[in-house]
């Protein structure tokens, strides 16, 4: 099965074509991943698939299903992406699997048990996903916007999982147990979505939501002064 890949919730993003193979997730071959400018997705989104089919001989008719990044992240860089997929996976008709780039960096670290998963939220914030982990079995017990002392909380008893060398030396320091992983690749990304997909955890274009965990600064306003 022919899958693209769209991961648009950072400054950059990647688009990636990838074939899934038969009969487990792990059966993945990347066939091509291209990278995204920062500021131009909008723009260059729509495109950049259209020629990404073609230069490998596709069309978008060849496509199986769609694994796209659904957050956290970029308020614009998520909108841009989610609608674009929408409007591909509903004209196809084929199915959508949402990944949490959290949940990525949480099974990634290959821990069992409670996991969480952290990198930089900006703002001296930090994205923070929390997970119960058995075998391949991942139950999602939180996943929201911390400060770093309520992450330090939060994180107490767990594996802390993170791309971030900051985020690790702060959770060391706390005594916490670290485990160290990359940063969440378009291979990385079509794997576990594949995984999902085979697992039949799809949504439908009406369902696709981003998860931002983070109001916007019109929200933010709006709310400040009401």
């Amino acid at each position: 099965m022919l899958l693209l890949v769209t991961d648009t919730s950072g400054k950059n993003g990647t688009i990636a074509l990838a074939r899934a193979g038969e009969p487990g997730p792990h059966e993945v071959e990347i066939v091509e991943v291209v990278p995204l400018a920062g500021g131009t997705f909008s723009a260059q989104l729509v495109p950049q698939i259209a020629a990404l089919l073609a230069k490998h001989g596709f069309s978008k008719a060849d496509l199986g299903g769609f694994v796209v990044v659904s957050g956290p992240g970029s308020f614009t860089g998520l909108r841009v992406g989610l609608a674009a997929i929408k409007g591909l996976a509903e004209i196809l008709q084929k199915p959508i699997v949402a990944v949490s780039l959290l949940e990525v960096v949480a099974t990634a670290s290959r821990a069992q048990g409670q996991v969480v998963a952290v990198f930089d939220g900006g703002r001296g914030e930090v994205f923070l996903g929390a997970y119960e982990i058995v075998n391949d079995s991942v139950e999602v017990r939180q996943e929201e916007l911390l400060s770093k002392p309520e992450f330090l909380i939060a994180a107490r008893g767990s594996s802390v999982a993170t791309p971030d060398p900051v985020l690790a030396a702060l959770a060391r320091d706390a005594g916490l147990t670290v485990i160290a992983v990359e940063p969440p690749s378009a291979a990385t990304i079509a794997r576990f979505g594949c995984k999902k997909l085979h697992a039949s955890q799809t949504v439908s274009p009406e369902q696709l939501e981003a998860n931002y965990m983070r109001r916007s600064d019109a929200e933010m306003f709006v709310r400040k002064n009401v």
